[in-house]
């Protein structure tokens, strides 16, 4: 097992460092390594998952060229310019936002300059600001109810009694709470900009020439606006599908009740969705395809395919011994499983290309879900 094991992590950190859809064919690699070198028997593919994320894609890729996406961003520009002393606040709850309403962390792409350039302006340090949007922006993708992350822990849950809202009432304080700390540890980070020399350095020798930074308006703002309203009220009905098993259709199968699954709910509600956006905006559907939304999802689908495909099987061939070494420890010292998400949260971190120092630096961040979640459950299953 140990050594099926590094086979698995070695998959992991190759298809890392191709990036782009590297992790997912690389998952496919460590799929055959344990199949044909192994015997372990390969377990079903997640057609489910991978299709439950292709339709939120498809949505936000549809918004995204309704200008909808563009819209939210001079939202935030503005808002970031009328308070510019609290940017370091600010930033991560904005970017937060934005991956949690598009279900991906792309999306905060596009407000990145202007977070640094109101920091400078305001004679603050932009990793401050900076730093934690990005990490604000991941954060949020663990607390949105149509990110691939959330999508995919719903159908690995499939079964066991748990709904959208039991997943969302513990990953969005955790995650918010998680981004507050986080913000107000930035607040400390590096020397202030008028007693940074290599600041002062930099502006004597002109490497600041003070043009601003200017975000073009939405073309058509109503077909912008309404590309979000479409997409914001396809993510409540879901939350509502989700969380109300009752509101879900019926059908007799067999001479039994059988409820529609949360899979096929977000399939048909977000492909919808993006019919809608498509038939009212008078969007082209080739654009939807053009932007930056699209092929993230696309690489998202492949890394879930390869990867969740990968780690399945490894997990079935050996559930047994894993079952038996762990299951003892975990049941008497439940708080052991906060510490283990933890230790394996820095270790992604450093995997995709981050520093241990800059791990270490957000313990509080990386703490507090683990912390939360333990609180939350208030039960050892």
């Amino acid at each position: 097992m140990i050594l099926q094991l590094l086979f698995v992590l070695t998959a992991i950190i190759i298809g890392a460092r191709l990036g782009g859809i590297g992790l997912g064919v690389m998952g496919g690699v460590g799929l055959g390594i344990l199949t044909f070198v192994f015997g372990l028997q390969p377990t079903a593919p997640p057609i489910d998952v991978m299709l439950m994320i292709a339709a939120v894609i498809s949505a936000a890729s549809c918004m995204q060229a309704a200008g909808g996406l563009d819209y939210m961003v001079k939202l935030a520009e503005k808002l970031l310019r009328k308070n510019p002393s609290h940017v370091t606040i600010l930033s991560p709850i904005v970017t937060y936002l934005f991956t949690f309403v598009a279900g991906t962390g792309h999306v905060a792409y596009s407000i990145l300059p202007v977070i640094a350039e109101v920091a400078i302006e305001t004679k603050i340090r932009p990793e401050r600001p900076l730093g934690i949007a990005v990490i604000a922006s991941q954060q949020a993708i663990t607390a949105s109810p149509i990110s691939a992350a959330t999508v995919a822990l719903l159908g690995l849950l499939t079964g066991f009694d748990i709904t959208l809202f039991d997943i969302l009432k513990i990953t969005i304080p955790a995650t918010i709470l998680g981004v507050l700390v986080g913000a107000l540890c930035s607040m400390r980070v590096g020397k202030e900009l008028v007693d940074d020399p290599e600041y002062q350095k930099r502006m004597a020798e002109g490497y600041f020439d003070g043009r601003k930074i200017k975000i073009d308006d939405v073309k058509n703002k109503r077909h912008a606006m309404l590309s979000v309203l479409i997409f914001i009220l396809a993510t409540a009905f879901i939350v509502l599908f989700g969380s109300f098993e009752g509101m879900r259709p019926s059908f007799l199968v067999g001479g039994e009740t059988v409820t529609l699954g949360m899979s096929s709910i977000i399939e048909i509600i977000m492909l919808s969705a993006a019919a809608i956006i498509l038939l009212v905006t008078k969007t082209d559907g080739i654009k939807a395809t053009q932007g930056s939304v699209f092929p993230a999802g696309m690489q998202a689908v492949i890394a879930i395919f390869g990867i969740a495909w990968m780690g399945d099987t490894f997990l079935n061939g050996n559930m047994a011994q894993l079952t038996a070494s762990i299951e003892g420890v975990v049941r008497q010292m439940p708080w052991l499983f906060g510490i283990a998400l933890f230790v394996m949260s820095i270790l992604c971190l450093v995997l995709y290309g981050g520093s241990l120092s800059f791990a270490v630096f957000y313990l509080p961040l990386a703490l507090i879900n683990p912390a939360v979640y333990c609180f939350s459950v208030g039960r050892t299953e």
